[in-house]
């Protein structure tokens, strides 16, 4: 299974470049986004206005007068924060990003390009590039259990973490109302079926029906 960072997430698209770098699993950098968020604050362009402390916002992008952001934050250059999306801090979320309408997104990476347009809850999570959510999908990113999160992979990978989210590599694409569970792994340009319940890794390049039907794209990017 191709779950490493650099099997994931073409790292030229993120200002996390450097941060990810330090990790082999995604999972393992969602400790410190807080901290990340904060330092890269400090080196931004003058292209970036600090709109409170902790927040910062490129002058491209759009935000409606309706969204809340709690700090820490970073909001990229042409990216659109709509109606009533609801950032509850260590977000950085990069440039040409969606995060729609009654959207939740705490503790997480948003490569550019990434869309959550809709009513979509990403917790604990990492998106990579130009991934995007449909309508009503969301991670859930605690077990019902309160128990530390496991990848399960080829191998159980213990994360020691009692919240992990998804981790959804380039080019992902999760249809409308799906739910993934605590520690799903998305590969690379892998489409994920409407109303699925996604829980595992779902390998790059596929299509997923359900649990028992993954089938292999014929075109692959």
């Amino acid at each position: 299974m191709m779950i490493k960072i650099e099997e994931l997430y073409d790292l030229n698209h993120t200002l996390a470049e450097n941060y990810l770098k330090k990790f082999t699993y995604p999972w393992e950098a969602l400790s410190q986004i807080r901290e990340l968020v904060y330092a890269l604050g400090d080196t931004l362009s003058e292209d970036y206005v600090q709109k409170q402390e902790g927040v910062w916002i490129h002058k491209t992008a759009q935000i409606a007068p309706t969204a809340s952001i709690t700090p820490p934050c970073i909001i990229g250059a042409r990216a659109e924060v709509r109606h009533g999306a609801y950032i509850r801090g260590c977000a950085l979320i990069g440039d040409d990003c969606v995060v729609g309408n009654s959207v939740e997104l705490k503790n997480a990476i948003l490569f550019d390009g990434v869309q959550v347009p809709h009513f979509n809850y990403v917790g604990d999570s990492i998106l990579g590039y130009k991934a995007h959510m449909g309508a009503g999908a969301v991670t859930s990113n605690v077990k019902a259990d309160r128990s530390p999160v496991v990848i399960h992979a080829e191998r159980e990978m213990q994360t020691h973490r009692k919240k992990v989210g998804a981790m959804l590599g380039d080019y992902a694409e999760v249809g409308c109302n799906c739910v993934l569970n605590p520690g799903t792994v998305i590969g690379r340009n892998t489409n994920i079926y409407p109303l699925s319940n996604v829980r595992g890794v779902v390998p790059a390049n596929s299509i997923y029906k359900n649990a028992s039907s993954i089938v292999v794209k014929k075109e692959i990017i």
